[in-house]
């Protein structure tokens, strides 16, 4: 055996990378999930690595790469250039680790999720959206042309990240990422800032008041201009707004019943005459 690794070329890398990036959802299904996607993103590495001739070796890597796979497509594109990485030393004669990549994959798949999931759907999207919607509430263009070029070219520059990080660092790499508390410092930091977004959206987005005035011998008292004004403005859209957060985060309310409550609730009080 020869102790010269194989190596694909740098296009076989950028198709791989490509791949993944387009269809990591190609032909999804309840079977194998994003299994078709990887093995499509896996086909260039193996197209360089086994020859045509070779029929058995490529059936053989394209079988190991079909199997049940799930992540978050950006972080996780980390596993397609170790798979990457790995093939290439397993055309080279380090058979062995041909059940090893799977335990690898199978591995590395579930953490990478929960990271890029928080990253991406928790913190990025609805930080992004916010700044649009805020933007294009007037009818501006530019507000949604942002949040889809924004998202597109942060997704791009992670997928790429995650990839080389795969690719060139391995498996240690990546559970060095996992260990050194760096993602960690960027999901807070993120959260920091999108909560302050949030506040922000809070406060110019949701409305509410009180129209009650209680009657005096020396005058009227309004609750909301006299009460709750005078205490902080607002106070009454941001108490909504953190009573829905604990209602649908603690309690576990449904954002459709949270909806329907608000619809009933606020009829009900605007019949009433209190808002």
């Amino acid at each position: 055996m020869s102790n010269e690794v194989k190596k694909v070329s740098q296009s076989a890398l950028n198709k791989c990378f490509w791949y993944w990036s387009f269809f990591a959802h190609a032909c999804y299904n309840y079977e194998r999930l994003q299994g078709t996607g990887f093995l499509h993103s896996m086909c260039p590495i193996i197209d360089e690595l086994y020859d045509k001739d070779d029929k058995e070796g490529r059936a053989v890597a394209m079988t190991r790469h079909a199997a049940f796979f799930n992540t978050e497509p950006r972080v996780g594109t980390a596993i397609i250039g170790l798979a990457a990485a790995m093939e290439e030393r397993i055309a080279s004669g380090e058979e062995e680790l041909a059940e090893t990549v799977t335990s690898v994959k199978t591995g590395l798949m579930g953490p990478l999720a929960g990271i890029g999931d928080t990253l991406m759907q928790a913190i990025l999207a609805p930080l992004l959206l916010s700044i649009a919607i805020g933007i294009g509430e007037n009818g501006n263009v530019l507000g949604p042309i942002l949040y889809f070029v924004a998202f597109i070219v942060i997704a791009i520059v992670l997928h790429r990240i995650f990839f080389n990080i795969g690719y060139n660092q391995g498996d240690e790499g990546i559970a060095q990422l996992l260990e050194s508390g760096a993602i960690n410092k960027v999901i807070v930091g993120a959260g920091v800032m999108g909560c302050t977004v949030m506040g922000a959206l809070a406060a110019n987005y949701v409305k509410l008041s009180t129209t009650v005035v209680v009657p005096f011998t020396t005058g009227e008292f309004n609750l909301q201009e006299n009460f709750f004004d005078a205490i902080m403005p607002k106070m009454l859209p941001l108490g909504i707004t953190l009573l829905v957060w604990w209602l649908m985060d603690k309690k576990g309310v449904s954002s459709t019943r949270m909806l329907v409550y608000i619809v009933i609730i606020g009829f009900v009080l605007g019949f009433i005459g209190i808002i």
